[in-house]
């Protein structure tokens, strides 16, 4: 028997959750049929923000969720699921687990559910949600890194979470060569000359942004700074380079279908984020050699070279600025890359979820 898998997501726009599920399908394709069911949107809509689904359409499919509770869905996910014959159920995040849960249940499927972050459960309707789950569907819960496997033991004392910390494609994200650095400023339309400082993460205010303009603009150097990704804090973030007389030094290159070039072009990554669960963007950078600067939440701490990059509190503007200043003016590191290989390459993601994707569903 075939081993089909079935990841469930809330949607299928550019961001974390969604690109490690695309990866997950990429790896496991080779063990097992792999689709991605997205409960909100339809094809047309998504690929149009996200072409890289393309190439992906036979295994996708959208369920054209509407906001609010729909009963219709769970009956729709259990009629979508037996279709393909699916062996396994592997959810993301608190809706998927409400609907595919309940579906794996009813299928008698084995279901693995998967945190990558723990701070909406800060929500009370959240947390009472997904107590519920934990206490009345079967399922093997999974956190992405320690920090929120220990979030989730403070919120669900019995919850028992296995760790299995998120991993980036190694032989895809590797380091230019001279010439390639060379290319992909020119591709990207950014200064072939002087130093450029990057961030790749949608223009949301838990992002930090704000803060990264302000260090930048007091660090008084020569040093630029590349935003890639897109979100509603896009016009509010010009003005504020404006405002802080640095809009020739800021470079805004919305959605990026291939972030590559992006990790090519630059010399330092900077993540202020205000909380994540464990970002793929900072393994990224550190697998294309490029040292980073991440603030210390969720479980960035763990996927920070401690050779060559910079762990600084949230929300420190003093912080920032000195850790920007320390990467800028530092003599080139060691490369960060074989730290990335051994503590977060996708291959041992991968076998770690088809190990408990492909058990059988426990009597």
């Amino acid at each position: 028997m075939n081993t089909v898998i079935v990841q469930i997501v809330q949607h299928l726009r550019p961001g974390g959750i969604e690109t490690m599920a695309l990866d997950l399908l990429n790896q496991l394709s080779s063990k097992a049929d792999v689709y991605i069911f997205s409960l909100e949107g339809c094809y047309e809509d998504a690929v149009k923000e996200w072409p890289r689904l393309e190439k992906y359409q036979s295994q996708l499919q959208f369920f054209h969720k509407k906001e609010g509770i729909s009963p219709r869905l769970f009956l729709r996910l259990k009629s979508a699921l037996k279709e393909i014959n699916a062996t396994a159920i592997h959810t993301h995040h608190i809706g998927p687990l409400l609907y595919g849960g309940v579906a794996a249940k009813l299928l008698k499927l084995p279901h693995v559910h998967t945190e990558h972050d723990a701070w909406h459960l800060n929500a009370s309707a959240n947390k009472r949600l997904q107590d519920y789950l934990i206490r009345s569907l079967t399922f093997k819960l999974v956190a992405d890194c320690e920090a929120v496997a220990n979030e989730l033991l403070h919120h669900f004392p019995n919850s028992r979470p296995d760790i299995i910390q998120n991993g980036v494609d190694t032989k895809h994200f590797c380091p230019p060569t001279p010439i390639e650095k060379l290319k992909s400023r020119k591709r990207l339309n950014l200064p072939v000359q002087g130093a450029l400082l990057g961030c790749a993460a949608r223009l949301e205010a838990v992002k930090g942004h704000e803060l990264l303009l302000k260090s930048l603009s007091n660090t008084h150097t020569n040093l630029s700074l590349v935003l890639a990704g897109d979100g509603s804090l896009l016009n509010h973030l010009k003005t504020v380079a404006f405002e802080l007389g640095i809009s020739d030094r800021v470079f805004f290159l919305g959605h990026l279908d291939d972030t590559l070039p992006f990790y090519h072009a630059i010399d330092i990554f900077c993540l202020s984020s205000l909380n994540e669960g464990l970002p793929l963007s900072p393994l990224e950078a550190q697998a294309c050699g490029v040292p980073v600067i991440v603030t210390d939440v969720g479980g960035c701490k763990t996927i920070v070279c401690p050779d060559s990059g910079d762990l600084i509190p949230p929300g420190s503007r003093v912080a920032l600025q000195h850790a920007i200043l320390r990467q800028y003016l530092m003599p080139k590191r060691r490369s960060p890359r074989e730290f990335v290989l051994k503590k977060g390459n996708l291959h041992k993601t991968a076998d770690a979820y088809f190990q408990l994707l492909s058990q059988p569903k426990e009597a």
